[in-house]
């Protein structure tokens, strides 16, 4: 019976061990399954940046035909969706409205609900 120490037992062990793992990494499997990972990232980056857009124009042109727009909303609005929507990529439509809002008078908030 052969008696390997566990240092000579290790090194015929790790040239396996870097193959499999090179297999794995190199079989059409794995990388089908990483690009079915960033097409799904993709397609909520997509749903996001719709959404995103969605509801700028809707509280812009909300904002515009009432004629003014509070210091919360505009702070809302700017920070809280226009800036993460232009990060993702957004388009002129949103900028072009949200320099309209930008000229609109502003009031101070009030904590009653805007109408």
């Amino acid at each position: 019976m052969l008696n390997l120490s566990k240092e000579s037992q290790m090194s015929e062990l790790l040239p396996i061990i870097f193959t499999a793992i090179g297999g794995i990494i190199a079989g059409s499997g794995f990388w089908a399954f990483v690009s079915r990972i960033i097409d799904k990232k993709s397609a909520n980056s997509k749903m996001l940046l719709g959404l995103g857009h969605d509801k700028i124009l809707y509280l812009c042109n909300h904002y515009i035909e009432r004629g003014y727009i509070t210091t919360d909303e505009y702070e809302n609005l700017h920070d809280y969706l226009f800036l993460p929507y232009q990060a993702l990529g957004g388009n002129g439509t949103a900028e072009r409205l949200m320099k309209e809002v930008s000229n609109l008078p502003i009031k101070k908030a009030t904590h009653a609900k805007e109408e």
